[in-house]
């Protein structure tokens, strides 16, 4: 009972809809494929401002580890969240980014969040395996 009140009062501070100025979280990743690990971090960064902006590194090819090109990461992560999380995710696909600069007071923070044994224990590359992929 109490997961369904805090779930109501969550959604009822989201927005409906995206808003590109309103405060976002950020997500950037391969997605090589999208996992419970990847939807246990979004469920938990959309607490924080309500939207999440997924942003996927176009690197298949770039390296074995990324068998899935762009439009079926992207579909994956749409099926995962588009019928409950609807207007509150963006998806992109952005350049193989493998550095993330900044200077001081920019105005964000960039955080690495922790989970449980269980969930870090996930892997891309086992479930790659799995499905008979690199």
């Amino acid at each position: 009972m109490g997961e369904i009140v805090a779930k109501h009062i969550i959604n009822e501070t989201r927005p409906t809809l995206w808003n590109n100025r309103a405060p976002t979280v950020q997500m950037l990743g391969r997605w090589q494929p999208w996992h419970e690990g990847h939807q246990a971090l979004f469920e938990r960064l959309l607490i924080r401002t309500g939207q999440v902006c997924i942003q996927i590194r176009d690197c298949q090819g770039w390296n074995d580890s990324n068998p899935f090109d762009v439009i079926e990461v992207e579909k994956n992560i749409h099926r995962a969240l588009e019928l409950q999380f609807y207007g509150m995710y963006n998806v992109m696909v952005v350049p193989n980014i493998i550095h993330v600069g900044y200077g001081r007071n920019v105005g964000y923070t960039i955080e690495q969040e922790t989970f449980t044994d269980e969930v870090h224990s996930i892997s891309a590359t086992d479930i790659r395996k799995k499905l008979g992929l690199k």
